[in-house]
């Protein structure tokens, strides 16, 4: 299994949406991701359709409007997102379990690279399936506050009264 572009630009986007989330910012422009994570507009756009039609982000439109998350971060796996984008984690299609295809080995039941892809198989998806969105946010904040960085806020954000 290897993580394409897509993949990976989809999980930052959706961390960044997390992070807002959090940071009581809940909707961020499609531009704001771009200029936070660096990524081709156009691209983006293609993502957070697809994230979109499949429940995971939702839009407001107008002046203040942007994306923001539609179900709650928790139950979000990054195995949801990474089989919603890149498709099965299999790493050949006979051990897939959503888009199996009997391989050319004679003896299927017996093989023994069947039985190591099967495990590496097993193994990313345990993984990828345990982890949430909001762990992964968790852990990004948590770092980012360690190390001193912080993400710029929307400029949509009201200023501080002033006293």
């Amino acid at each position: 299994m290897k993580l394409s572009k897509r993949g990976e630009y989809a999980l930052r986007a959706l961390i960044d949406l997390g992070i807002a989330r959090e940071s009581g910012e809940p909707l961020l422009r499609a531009q704001e991701i771009v200029a936070r994570e660096n990524l081709p507009k156009g691209f983006l756009d293609q993502i957070l359709m697809q994230l979109r039609k499949a429940g995971y982000v939702g839009t407001k439109r107008g002046k203040h409007g942007g994306y923001f998350l539609s179900k709650p971060m928790d139950s979000i796996t990054i195995g949801q997102i990474v089989r919603l984008i890149d498709g099965p984690l299999a790493p050949i299609r006979c051990v897939s379990q959503v888009s199996y295809t009997k391989c050319s080995c004679p003896d299927e039941a017996n093989c023994g690279l069947r039985a190591l892809m099967l495990d590496v198989r097993n193994s990313i998806a345990n993984i990828l399936d345990r982890h949430t969105l909001a762990d992964t946010v968790r852990g990004t904040m948590e770092k980012l506050r360690a190390s001193g960085a912080h993400r710029e806020t929307s400029s949509r954000r009201a200023p501080p009264p002033e006293t």
